[in-house]
């Protein structure tokens, strides 16, 4: 594991627990302090993590924020030359552009484990993170099929079920249900604040929950969602059309028109959503990848390899 944040250092642990022999570089000294004293293998030598990933056939995981990825993959390809790569970065095409760059493309399968809280670094880190939750592995017409398998017997591992999706999908996907909603929530921590202390002793629920992504580090904010910004632009012209609509409602009729209808049922279409197994696909068959991405278009999960051809 490269990187001890709250999702590297939860997937150090899951593994951990899932009887997966596990060591990590991290680049603080006090984070590779707290992690030694509780039993794990951490150093702050990469070139030397790396080369006992090499040496040992490892799946390497990359935790590092986007702008430290290039300087982490260029490591990569000189020490681990032989090792699968995947990361837990919330952004694929980026990734997966560098990847190509340095030549790391066929043995790169991208990542993303849809799980976490506010809190950041190794002290929130917990076992229990990914349980029942989404975990994206990428699956594009390159990527190499037993690699794919390795990466998502971990994300299995760690107790998440497994959802396949290709760079593009995942990135204009997440830019609606993860990066907006950063967005949305730093702004209605923002409207709260200018209401002054009136306002924030009397809110409760709704902008608690609302906002509860705001109180993440603004560094790791932007690191989530600078790097998807020509999808996150998309998913926010429509998220202001729809302010716009309903202010143009409010202020001619009075009325927030049926957006509030509109935002029920999309909220109970959320919550009964359906994840039907993924089943009869050969991994590695003629367009096995296309095939399990339009399944992942579809609802579709992985929940054991056993279930797949």
């Amino acid at each position: 594991m490269i990187g001890l944040g709250l999702i590297g250092g939860s997937l150090l642990r899951a593994a951990a627990q899932a009887g997966r022999e596990v060591f990590a570089y991290n680049r603080s000294r006090d984070a590779v302090r707290a992690a030694r004293d509780e039993g794990f293998e951490v150093s702050e030598n990469l070139s030397a993590t790396l080369e006992h990933a090499e040496a040992s056939n490892a799946i390497i995981v990359v935790g590092v924020p986007m702008p430290a990825v290039d300087a982490m993959f260029d490591m990569i390809s000189q020490l681990a030359p032989q090792c699968t790569i995947t990361d837990v970065v919330s952004v694929k095409g980026a990734m997966l552009d560098a990847a190509r760059h340095h030549g790391l493309a066929e043995r790169y399968v991208g990542g993303h484990p849809m799980a976490g809280t506010a809190e950041s670094g190794w002290a929130a880190s917990f076992p229990e993170l990914f349980q029942d939750a989404a975990w994206v592995v990428a699956a594009e017409s390159d990527t190499d099929p037993g690699r794919w398998r390795d990466v998502a017997q971990l994300a299995l591992d760690c107790g998440a079920f497994v959802v396949p999706a290709n760079a593009a999908d995942h990135d204009r996907a997440v830019a609606r249900i993860s990066h907006l909603p950063h967005v949305l929530a730093e702004t209605l921590a923002i409207a709260g604040e200018a209401g002054h202390d009136l306002a924030l002793g009397l809110a409760a629920g709704s902008f608690r929950d609302g906002t509860r992504v705001a109180g993440s580090s603004p560094a790791i904010v932007r690191a989530i969602c600078e790097p998807n910004a020509t999808a996150l632009l998309t998913a926010l012209d429509e998220a202001l059309d729809e302010l716009q609509k309903v202010r143009k409602s409010l202020a001619d009729n009075g009325t927030l028109g049926d957006l509030a209808d509109r935002g029920h049922a999309a909220r109970s279409r959320y919550e009964n959503v359906e994840r039907t197994p993924i089943e009869d696909i050969s991994v590695g068959e003629d367009g096995w990848a296309e095939k399990l991405c339009e399944a992942g278009r579809r609802g579709g999960v992985v929940k054991s390899l056993d279930a797949l051809r």
